[in-house]
């Protein structure tokens, strides 16, 4: 279950995509609209991982994100940007497609070991309530195998511009109103 506070996020999470968007050849141009967001679990609860679908302009964006505590060493690259939670405190937020617990999250809902999480509403250390997913992932497979030996091998792909449907043995489609898209296969 992810936990989501009732807080106030300085940049915003759509600013700080799209100032980070602005500075990468394969995103485009034109305005950004978050068309919605899903989340994974860490299983050591320390990082969170979240992945948004957006339109820049005429291209349908996936922007895997990570959240964290602290300043992740050797990463300085893979660095969206900061932001200050009025929870939690500051926040260094990471390129999930280049972020090992992002991609080891991926890995495991490919292999369907990992659903995408519950969001549970929490104020003031007590839960308030839950948000209904935005977008709903589900694996897709054409495996008889299913669990830990159908994902053990291959590369885990993460596309960033959902262009052209992508192929795999086991694919992770997000469904988000008339759309659906596949946003992580392995190969």
């Amino acid at each position: 279950m992810a936990i989501i506070h009732s807080a106030t996020l300085t940049p915003s999470k759509p600013a700080l995509i799209g100032a980070w968007l602005d500075g990468r050849p394969w995103a485009g141009q034109g305005p950004d609209e978050v068309l919605g967001a899903y989340r994974f679990d860490d299983p050591e609860g320390e990082v969170g991982v979240e992945a948004f679908l957006v339109r820049r302009g005429d291209r349908l964006l996936h922007v895997p994100l990570t959240y964290r505590g602290a300043p992740l060493a050797g990463h300085e690259e893979h660095l969206v940007g900061t932001l200050e939670h009025s929870v939690l405190g500051p926040r260094w937020v990471y390129d999930g497609t280049r972020d090992g617990v992002a991609l080891a999250c991926f890995r495991r809902a490919l292999a369907g070991e990992q659903e995408q999480a519950e969001l549970e509403i929490h104020e003031g250390g007590r839960v308030v309530g839950r948000r209904p997913q935005q977008v709903l992932v589900s694996r897709e497979s054409g495996e008889e195998n299913t669990g830990a030996g159908s994902a053990q091998g291959g590369q885990v792909l993460i596309p960033r511009v959902l262009d052209a449907e992508a192929e795999g043995r086991s694919r992770l489609r997000a469904r988000c109103g008339d759309l659906q898209v596949v946003v992580a296969t392995l190969s």
